[in-house]
């Protein structure tokens, strides 16, 4: 990159990694073209099994607590809220129905944003922005390994999985929290509670929560990939790309949620 360019504010990376962070206004599109990179070298050897085994666990290892700390109240929330409605109703019975559409539908994948967000995505962007201002990154390039292919895409996969699992997981403890809190605090009956699962909630709503929950991972590994290979400057540079996935995740992340939603909604609508 000409020195020129720098003057400019644009990124001094080098490399491979340059067409990526050509300038200000093109970051949005630099982050498409490392995504779509990405997805592209998941096909083509050589593949990087055992890196992606590592990250997947990574990501889970920092993901697991957070999101048991963060679904139990959540659920809680709901069914404290939609119970209290039902009940001015006098539909009560209804509340299993409410607590498995809320769980399946918004709650498992909106806690997967913050938690893959939140911890995932960031402990990546500060291990793939450690690396880059040790230039390892630059090492690979000089040895003819294309870092999106070494680093990138098995992190992208990894956080994609993590966040299906994780939504699975959330699912489950969003109904079974919601059972015990409706039944042994607020009165409800219940069979009725158990009865009311299946009825506003089937394969559908399950499948499209699988489908949000991959997408959500997919662009938060991208994102924190993207910000941690083009840091310039030292560790205060790695702090300051952490924060800005965070802030730029979510930002994607619930945009993407509302328009999987409403394409839900279509699809479903009985």
């Amino acid at each position: 990159m000409t020195a020129s360019g720098v003057n400019r504010g644009i990124p001094a990376v080098t490399g491979q990694l340059a067409r990526y962070a050509s300038g200000p206004l093109r970051a949005v599109g630099g982050l498409f073209m490392m995504g779509a990179d990405a997805f592209k070298f998941a096909f083509k050897r050589p593949w990087q099994g055992r890196e992606f085994l590592e990250q997947s666990w990574f990501v889970a290892r920092v993901s697991l607590v957070p999101t048991l700390l963060v679904a139990i109240p959540f659920t809680v929330l709901v069914s404290f809220t939609l119970n209290i409605l039902l009940r001015e109703l006098g539909a009560a019975d209804l509340s299993g129905a409410g607590a498995a559409f809320g769980a399946v539908t918004q709650i498992g994948p909106m806690v997967t944003v913050l938690i893959v967000a939140g911890a995932g995505a960031t402990a990546m962007c500060a291990d793939l922005g450690s690396r880059t201002i040790r230039e390892e990154i630059e090492a690979m390039e000089v040895l003819g390994i294309n870092p999106v292919q070494r680093l990138v895409t098995p992190r992208v996969l990894a956080s994609g999985l993590v966040a299906l699992l994780l939504n699975s997981l959330v699912c489950l403890i969003g109904v079974g929290g919601g059972y015990v809190f409706s039944v042994f605090v607020q009165g409800v009956n219940p069979g009725a509670f158990a009865a009311g699962i299946t009825l506003l909630t089937g394969t559908q709503e399950v499948i499209i929560s699988l489908i949000k929950a991959l997408v959500f991972g997919l662009i938060a590994g991208v994102v924190a990939c993207y910000r941690g290979l083009i840091v310039t400057g030292g560790a205060k540079s790695v702090g300051n790309a952490v924060n800005e996935t965070v802030v730029y995740a979510f930002m994607a992340l619930f945009v993407v949620n509302v328009v999987i939603t409403a394409i839900g909604v279509q699809l479903t609508a009985r």
